[in-house]
């Protein structure tokens, strides 16, 4: 099932500049999520991060990993509506830089939930090469909505 960068914010509170994936190519609710993030030099965090050598910040990779997760997570019918807030990143790595070009494949599968708070595996490549790694940890709490 594909959503387009509308039917995302159906589902996430994330707006531009911080919505950080353009489309998920592919989802299971509750269980994994496959999205996109073209990357463009119009970026805002680009202006500087660096203004002579364009890198895309790896927090930020992070985030759309998260943002990839919180799609799977919160497209389950008990969760419609409600946010899924960060707990923790463990294990980081950045292996490949991010540049204005890229297209950055994510991937994040939920690996444990207990109540509202779960686990997740995620990875970002590039031309199939890792760019990012990590093991992130969510609480699901309240929205506006719910």
């Amino acid at each position: 099932m594909e959503l387009d960068s509308n039917q995302i914010q159906k589902i996430l509170p994330h707006r531009p500049p911080m919505q950080l994936v353009d489309r998920i190519v592919d989802f299971e609710p509750g269980v994994w999520a496959e999205g996109i993030k073209c990357v463009t030099v119009n970026e805002p965090f680009f202006v500087g991060h660096f203004p002579e050598c364009h890198v895309m910040p790896g927090v930020l990779i992070i985030e759309a990993l998260a943002q990839t997760g919180a799609v799977a997570i919160l497209s389950k019918e008990e969760n419609k509506g409600k946010i899924a807030f960060f707990g923790g990143i463990k294990n980081a790595r950045f292996r490949k830089q991010v540049k204005p070009g890229d297209v950055l494949h994510l991937r994040c599968e939920i690996t444990a939930q207990k109540g509202p708070v779960g686990f997740g595996k995620a990875t970002a490549t590039v031309d199939g090469k890792v760019a990012a790694s990590a093991e992130i940890s969510f609480a699901i709490g309240e929205g506006e909505n719910a």
